[in-house]
Protein backbone atom coordinates (compact mmCIF):
# COMPACT_ATOMS: atom_id res chain seq x y z
CA UNK A 1 0.00 0.00 0.00
CA UNK A 2 1.49 3.32 -1.22
CA UNK A 3 1.93 5.34 2.06
CA UNK A 4 2.02 9.68 1.57
CA UNK A 5 2.95 12.13 4.20
CA UNK A 6 0.80 14.67 3.91
CA UNK A 7 1.65 17.14 6.28
CA UNK A 8 4.62 19.47 6.31
CA UNK A 9 6.18 20.42 9.31
CA UNK A 10 8.70 23.22 7.86
CA UNK A 11 7.77 25.82 9.80
CA UNK A 12 6.87 24.07 13.06
CA UNK A 13 8.56 26.08 16.15
CA UNK A 14 10.59 24.09 18.50
CA UNK A 15 12.96 24.99 21.05
CA UNK A 16 16.39 23.26 20.31
CA UNK A 17 20.47 23.82 21.07
CA UNK A 18 22.54 23.11 18.32
CA UNK A 19 24.12 21.08 20.79
CA UNK A 20 21.23 18.62 20.81
CA UNK A 21 21.33 18.03 16.92
CA UNK A 22 24.58 17.05 17.04
CA UNK A 23 24.48 12.93 17.88
CA UNK A 24 27.14 11.77 20.24
CA UNK A 25 28.97 10.14 18.05
CA UNK A 26 29.50 12.41 15.68
CA UNK A 27 33.36 12.66 14.46
CA UNK A 28 33.28 16.16 15.13
CA UNK A 29 32.55 15.38 18.49
CA UNK A 30 35.32 13.32 18.88
CA UNK A 31 37.90 15.56 17.30
CA UNK A 32 36.70 18.57 19.49
CA UNK A 33 36.69 16.64 22.46
CA UNK A 34 40.53 15.30 21.89
CA UNK A 35 41.96 18.76 20.58
CA UNK A 36 42.36 21.70 22.52
CA UNK A 37 42.31 24.39 19.90
CA UNK A 38 43.19 27.40 22.15
CA UNK A 39 47.13 26.83 21.64
CA UNK A 40 46.98 27.76 18.25
CA UNK A 41 46.54 31.61 19.52
CA UNK A 42 49.72 31.45 21.10
CA UNK A 43 51.20 30.34 18.22
CA UNK A 44 50.33 33.15 15.69
CA UNK A 45 50.03 35.88 17.87
CA UNK A 46 52.95 37.54 15.89
CA UNK A 47 51.50 36.51 12.77
CA UNK A 48 48.84 39.26 13.17
CA UNK A 49 48.75 43.33 13.01
CA UNK A 50 46.38 45.09 16.07
CA UNK A 51 46.33 47.35 12.44
CA UNK A 52 43.37 46.64 9.85
CA UNK A 53 40.21 44.76 9.30
CA UNK A 54 39.14 42.00 11.71
CA UNK A 55 40.72 38.92 10.92
CA UNK A 56 38.82 35.64 10.92
CA UNK A 57 39.64 33.97 14.07
CA UNK A 58 42.79 31.59 13.69
CA UNK A 59 41.41 28.62 15.18
CA UNK A 60 38.41 28.63 13.05
CA UNK A 61 40.88 28.65 10.17
CA UNK A 62 42.69 25.32 11.43
CA UNK A 63 39.01 23.93 11.97
CA UNK A 64 38.04 24.74 8.73
CA UNK A 65 40.99 22.72 7.23
CA UNK A 66 40.13 20.03 9.50
CA UNK A 67 36.29 19.81 8.10
CA UNK A 68 37.85 19.86 4.64
CA UNK A 69 40.68 17.16 5.13
CA UNK A 70 38.47 14.85 7.24
CA UNK A 71 35.26 14.73 5.21
CA UNK A 72 36.89 15.08 1.77
CA UNK A 73 35.68 17.93 0.77
CA UNK A 74 37.54 18.99 -2.17
CA UNK A 75 37.65 22.95 -1.88
CA UNK A 76 37.71 25.67 0.43
CA UNK A 77 34.67 27.27 -1.30
CA UNK A 78 32.66 23.95 -0.85
CA UNK A 79 33.44 23.85 2.56
CA UNK A 80 31.75 27.18 3.63
CA UNK A 81 28.76 25.99 1.18
CA UNK A 82 28.57 22.47 3.53
CA UNK A 83 29.20 25.05 7.17
CA UNK A 84 26.65 26.88 5.88
CA UNK A 85 23.89 24.38 6.23
CA UNK A 86 25.52 21.97 8.28
CA UNK A 87 24.62 21.98 11.71
CA UNK A 88 27.65 19.29 13.00
CA UNK A 89 30.13 21.38 11.11
CA UNK A 90 28.51 24.77 12.44
CA UNK A 91 29.09 23.36 16.16
CA UNK A 92 32.72 21.91 15.59
CA UNK A 93 33.27 26.12 14.67
CA UNK A 94 30.96 27.17 17.75
CA UNK A 95 28.83 29.05 15.40
CA UNK A 96 25.36 29.11 16.77
CA UNK A 97 21.69 28.77 14.53
CA UNK A 98 22.40 32.49 12.61
CA UNK A 99 26.19 33.07 12.76
CA UNK A 100 27.69 34.08 9.21
CA UNK A 101 30.26 31.72 8.27
CA UNK A 102 33.50 33.61 6.57
CA UNK A 103 32.49 34.79 2.79
CA UNK A 104 33.29 32.56 0.03
CA UNK A 105 34.66 35.20 -2.18
CA UNK A 106 37.83 35.50 0.61
CA UNK A 107 37.93 31.14 0.33
CA UNK A 108 41.42 31.95 -1.41
CA UNK A 109 42.36 34.71 1.49
CA UNK A 110 41.23 31.83 4.04
CA UNK A 111 42.85 29.02 2.31
CA UNK A 112 45.91 30.74 2.24
CA UNK A 113 46.01 32.25 5.85
CA UNK A 114 44.96 28.65 7.25
CA UNK A 115 48.20 26.89 5.37
CA UNK A 116 50.14 30.09 7.12
CA UNK A 117 48.87 28.73 10.60
CA UNK A 118 49.58 24.90 9.97
CA UNK A 119 52.87 25.61 8.55
CA UNK A 120 53.53 27.42 11.92
CA UNK A 121 51.63 24.90 14.04
CA UNK A 122 54.22 22.53 11.51
CA UNK A 123 57.35 24.70 12.67
CA UNK A 124 56.55 24.14 16.09
CA UNK A 125 56.85 20.11 15.44
CA UNK A 126 53.39 19.99 16.16
CA UNK A 127 51.59 17.08 15.29
CA UNK A 128 47.78 16.33 15.04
Amino acid sequence: MLSKHDSIQRDQLEMITLDQLVPPNHLVRKMEAAIDFTFIYDLVKDMYSELGRPSIDPVILVKLTFIQYTFGIRSMRKTIEEVETNIAYRWFLGYGFHDKVPPTPRSGKIMSDALKILTCLNRFSIAF
